[in-house]
């Protein structure tokens, strides 16, 4: 049992960590989120709860200015004030958006905080030991070399994650009538609404799939779902 002492108490230190990031979070967005009440959006919020055979779906604004949604660690959904900025400007529908919040409801459904919590404290143990093992073998680029893996293996499960929320979102998007053609349309837009290109960063390190990759995982899903393809 003592010779596992180190590992518990990474995994320990990890759990503790990320316990305590979700209450940061909760309490930044408790302080700077209100629901949203659009009543452009209403419409197509109603469908969404609708095609989910529930009577509302509360959807909050997060009062920051980049374009995004989230999904918090406590199954509440939001769309940030520059994500409801770039709608009112005619840069996005009221269908892209939806399908914002449909993706992030899929984080919810399908239980992603509750495996990122067990992914991180798996990710933090797996750090440590690799520092330990490498930078005894590999002084100087040991440590480095550490990181870099658990950055690698953090980026897969995050991308793993996004694409399964996709599909959840495509699904929830055609049963709700809107189809799929405004995700693949908001994903065609997406790199010039952040600004954040990925240029210069390995596909492999990248914690969200490529805009192209992602829609061509859409499209498989029709396929695969025996839809028309949709623009």
């Amino acid at each position: 049992m003592i010779k596992f002492l180190p590992l518990l108490l990474m995994l320990a230190y990890g759990l503790v960590m990320w316990h305590f990031s979700a209450w940061r979070l909760r309490h930044e967005l408790d302080a700077r989120s209100r629901p949203l009440a659009h009543p452009d959006l209403d419409a197509v919020v109603t469908r969404l709860a609708g095609a989910l055979g529930l009577p509302h779906l509360p959807v909050q604004i997060y009062e920051v200015d980049p374009v995004n949604g989230l999904a918090a660690p406590d199954g509440r959904v939001f769309l940030t004030r520059g994500f409801l900025r770039k709608y009112e400007a005619g840069e996005v529908s009221d269908t892209e958006l939806a399908s914002v919040i449909a993706h992030e409801l899929g984080h919810v459904a399908l239980g992603h905080s509750r495996r990122r919590m067990i992914d991180f404290t798996g990710q933090n143990a797996l750090r440590m030991v690799l520092m330990t093992v490498l930078g005894r073998f590999l002084p100087g680029i040991g440590v480095g070399l550490a990181n870099l893996i658990s950055s690698a293996l953090a980026a897969r499960l995050s991308r793993r994650d996004e694409f399964e929320a996709d599909a959840w979102a495509s699904a929830l998007m055609v049963k709700a009538g809107f189809g799929t053609g405004p995700q693949k349309r908001l994903f065609e837009k997406l790199e010039g609404l952040t600004g954040a290109s990925g240029a210069g960063t390995p596909a492999w390190l990248l914690s969200h799939p490529k805009a192209a990759v992602r829609i061509k995982a859409i499209e498989a899903n029709e396929a695969r779902w025996g839809l028309a393809p949709q623009a």
